[in-house]
């Protein structure tokens, strides 16, 4: 098993998951983060953590289309290790659904 982000991160980007995470397995892209599944050690403390339940577990149905989508970008994104700004605007998106086909960037986050 292993842990997934899935849209609820586009645009919100909290981050509060990074701080947490034991082998820094994020990895930042423009507006949104993901999960390297093959470094993910299945701990789960970042699930928590996110507010806006972006984080799921690949276990999750709801998870399935999102686990490629972290294994390609977290190879094409630079790797967070600390908790950066999160966009002013985030609260505006929240609750928003279908944020992929919006607003989905493949471009890699201030860190790269």
């Amino acid at each position: 098993m292993t842990y997934i982000v899935n849209e609820a991160c586009i645009k919100c980007k909290l981050m509060d998951c990074v701080e947490v995470c034991p082998v820094d397995c994020f990895y930042e892209g423009e507006n949104m983060l993901v999960i390297e599944p093959d470094e993910c050690i299945d701990c789960g403390v970042c699930e928590p953590e996110c507010p806006v339940e972006a984080i799921l577990p690949d276990t999750d149905s709801e998870a399935e289309p999102w686990l490629e989508l972290n294994r390609e970008y977290s190879e094409k994104w630079p790797n967070i290790t600390r908790k950066g700004e999160s966009p002013a605007d985030e609260a505006d998106f929240r609750e928003e659904t279908g944020k992929f086909d919006k607003y989905f960037s493949a471009n890699p986050g201030a860190s790269g």
